[in-house]
């Protein structure tokens, strides 16, 4: 029995869903403890493609159960659009799904008041993916006006709290923001009748996820967005509204840190973030617009083009340390193979002082200046490796110096989008 968390050593988008669809293979369930249909996973296998923002990605295995856990903010439309592209390709999640019924709930007014939101702010935006998740994650936290799954199951309480809701967000809405609000009717007979889909699903998450581990059953632990982006060790206010670090498969799925066996930060051999926000090692060169061009690097969920920049070891040393890592997933060293050398940030100057841990104050990494080390290029196809010894020789001494720097053990190495395309290093 194994239980594994996997999740983003960067600003997210570093492939976690190439290492979590590789790794369900070992796994009987796959979990989602935090974020909403603001993260976009992709994966390959074969000839299909598969984009999921709320379903774990390890639901292309058709022999093996998935949870949407309690720390999720879950956006009932996107989630029944996901299971109707999965049954169009023959997926089935019956019987395989499993909702939390404490998992908080995206409603209409929290797009809409995120989007005023971001419109008002203008330029200083934070740059949201504008799904509604910070609006969802507030009223969690201000615990009166939250809307749960369970309450959807409940024709008495629900149609008071969207009423109570629609109410305050709409004074919202046209006072400060100036903008149309909601009809309480038309949103209540829709969850009225979403609360009926969802009921096969709910379940207390917690309780099946104990009992499955009591019972020597494989858990992966699969984490949305990225260590940099978190609510409280992110580059604040720059972040995502959760716990994006390993303590959020805790508090988001009711299974104790005891339990966890393994944690596993993904990290692209390079640097990317969506979004506005702080990035030292950020290319707006030829060289960052070519990483982006080979990479493809445009968001899974917005279409953003990423910003790109070399790696940086001093952000994956602070994921490492914040959660624990035992060991690193390299993706997308194909990416790199055409480039002649490639620079790797060691540590970082701030007036004249050298910086080798990640600054928590805003203002002093946005003076941060990063201080490379040059590796040379192997300037050969890496995508038909299967072997780490069959590696050219300076992609290995890439990886090894990246290894170093972290202080982290490299255990997988994704030389494509597709599973095969994985090196795996004992």
């Amino acid at each position: 029995m194994s239980v594994r968390v996997v999740l983003g050593a960067q600003w997210g988008d570093e492939g976690k869903a190439k290492v979590v669809d590789y790794l369900t293979a070992q796994a009987d369930v796959v979990v989602r403890f935090q974020g909403g249909a603001n993260a976009g996973h992709t994966i390959k296998a074969g000839d299909l493609e598969f984009i999921f923002h709320l379903i774990p990605a390890g639901i292309v295995h058709q022999d093996k159960s998935c949870v949407i856990g309690n720390g999720v903010v879950l956006d009932p439309a996107a989630l029944f659009k996901e299971i109707e592209d999965l049954d169009a390709r023959g997926i089935s999640v019956a019987g395989r799904l499993f909702i939390g019924q404490n998992t908080h709930l995206v409603m209409p007014y929290h797009k809409r008041l995120e989007q005023a939101n971001e419109e008002r702010i203008g330029a200083g935006a934070i740059g949201t993916t504008l799904r509604g998740i910070g609006p969802a994650y507030v009223d969690k936290i201000n615990r009166s006006t939250g809307i749960r799954v369970g309450d959807l199951l409940d024709a008495e309480v629900l149609p008071e709290k969207i009423r109570a809701n629609i109410r305050e967000k709409n004074e919202i809405l046209t006072r400060i923001y100036g903008v149309e609000g909601l009809e309480e009717a038309p949103v209540i007979e829709h969850h009225m009748a979403l609360g009926e889909r969802l009921a096969p699903f709910v379940t207390d998450t917690s309780v099946y996820l104990n009992e499955a581990i009591d019972n020597g059953k494989n858990i992966l632990f699969e984490g949305s967005q990225g260590a940099l982006l978190d609510i409280d060790h992110g580059t604040y206010p720059y972040v995502t509204s959760s716990n994006t670090t390993a303590g959020g498969a805790c508090t988001g799925s009711g299974v104790g840190p005891t339990k966890i066996d393994e944690v596993i930060g993904v990290v692209k051999a390079y640097t990317t973030r969506v979004g506005n926000g702080p990035f030292p090692t950020e290319l707006n060169d030829e060289v960052g617009q070519r990483i982006r061009d080979i990479g493809h690097e445009y968001g899974a969920t917005t279409g953003r083009p990423r910003r790109c920049g070399w790696l940086d070891a001093v952000i994956v040393r602070m994921a490492a340390r914040v959660n624990g890592l035992s060991s690193m997933a390299v993706t997308r060293l194909d990416i790199l193979d055409e480039l002649e050398s490639l620079n790797i940030c060691t540590h970082y100057i701030s007036k004249g002082k050298r910086l080798d841990h990640f600054p928590g104050n805003l203002k002093i990494l946005e003076g941060c200046e990063p201080v490379y080390e040059t590796c040379p290029g192997w300037q050969t196809p890496t995508s038909g490796v299967r072997r780490w010894d069959d590696l050219p020789d300076n992609a290995k001494r890439y990886l090894d110096r990246i290894s170093e720097l972290t202080r982290t053990p490299i255990s997988l190495v994704s030389v494509g989008p597709d599973r095969e395309e994985t090196i795996v290093i004992e």
